[in-house]
């Protein structure tokens, strides 16, 4: 079996949607973990219903509002499962996710990856990042070489011992870290397998959400940005992304001194 691990807040509107995708599985080898981050709208009420419900075993913790890299933290110290699937609670999956990702996961034991990797689309299946056709997959790639291999974002399945290894670094009255700086220590553990070619996961971007927000969100988590940012440094092989990741990280430490005068 394998955990789904959603962090969730204030996401009444759309977790029906996952729910249902859920519950359309091929394969319902799988225990559905929710985090909810201090949600102030019907989200507890809607998951009791869930649980009552469902084809398959649901858990969920409940945290003050602290954002979804502690939301995430919480999730995989409680995970039960070898693996751990994150999806996020405004997206969904394909039919035959659970199903795909548990056929691969013998040979990622085989070769101690340390990770799965899956193309995204949005829900009207438009790929999300370049079609990459002419290639046998899987890839072994770290998380930064496929960014921007794919050019989009990627659905991942990590190993539960390497998410319980490296959790998200905490701030004071910060409540966001970019995902990619624990992929990469994760990465770093074995590599990633990449199915380029296969989608299982489906997203949009809503209007409240971190990649519309990505200036305000930068303002308001500067530490979390800047350990990103400045490890992204040594990891880049192109000159063009050191400078652009030395610049944004100069970014964030002008606002971590302007914070600490406010």
């Amino acid at each position: 079996m394998i955990t789904v691990l959603t962090a969730t807040y204030n996401r009444v509107a759309t977790l029906p949607r996952l729910f249902e995708s859920l519950c359309a599985q091929t394969s319902l080898a799988f225990e559905w973990l929710i985090v909810d981050d201090g949600s102030v709208d019907q989200t507890n009420e809607l998951l009791r219903e869930y649980s009552n419900s469902a084809p398959f075993r649901i858990r969920v913790i409940q945290q003050l509002n602290s954002g979804k890299h502690v939301a995430l933290n919480n999730g995989a110290a409680q995970a039960e499962t070898p693996w751990l699937f994150i999806v996020d609670s405004d997206d969904a999956l394909v039919a035959t996710a659970i199903e795909t990702i548990l056929n691969a996961i013998p040979n990622a034991d085989e070769k101690k990856a340390a990770g799965l990797c899956y193309r995204k689309a949005y829900f009207d299946m438009r790929l999300i990042g370049l079609e990459k056709g002419d290639i046998t997959y899987p890839l072994l790639m770290t998380p930064t070489s496929a960014g921007h291999f794919f050019k989009g974002d990627l659905a991942y399945v990590f190993r539960t011992e390497l998410l319980k290894k490296y959790k998200f670094p905490v701030f004071l009255n910060e409540k966001f870290v970019p995902e990619l700086f624990i992929w990469n220590k994760i990465g770093d553990e074995g590599g990633v397998f990449f199915f380029g070619s296969d989608i299982l996961y489906l997203c949009d971007y809503l209007e409240d959400g971190y990649s519309k927000n990505f200036i305000s969100n930068l303002k308001r988590n500067p530490n979390g940005f800047f350990i990103f940012y400045w490890s992204q440094i040594s990891r880049e092989k192109s000159y063009i992304y050191k400078a652009k990741y030395f610049i944004r990280a100069a970014q964030c430490y002008l606002y971590i001194l302007r914070n600490r005068f406010l």
